[in-house]
């Protein structure tokens, strides 16, 4: 397989580690993960007054960035795959033919 296949993979399971982390930081009813970052009962933390709203967006994105990812890698695996078991076949008749 080429680079570029394995640079998207790990670029993938980095957007995937960063949305689990984004998702663990947001604030909850009972403040999760987010209120070891600051983000308390006074309402602000490490990230400004905005912080609701600005990880709402980043974890949109990074939502759907994860979903196209998430079909494009299995669409190129399949393909590469078949691309795969179409050269061992090939290789299996030349051998067969051979003799």
């Amino acid at each position: 397989m080429s680079f570029i296949y394995y640079l998207a993979m790990v670029s993938f399971i980095f957007v995937s580690v960063l949305l689990c982390f984004v998702v663990l930081i947001q604030e909850s009813k009972s403040s999760g993960l987010g209120s070891a970052f600051g983000a308390g009962e006074s309402g602000q933390s490490i990230f400004g007054t905005a912080t609701a709203d600005i990880l709402t967006k980043f974890t949109t994105w990074l939502a759907v960035i994860f979903m196209v990812g998430c079909i494009v890698l299995s669409a190129w695996t399949g393909s590469v795959g078949r691309a795969r078991d179409s050269q061992a076949a090939r290789l299996m008749e030349e051998q067969q033919r051979g003799l």
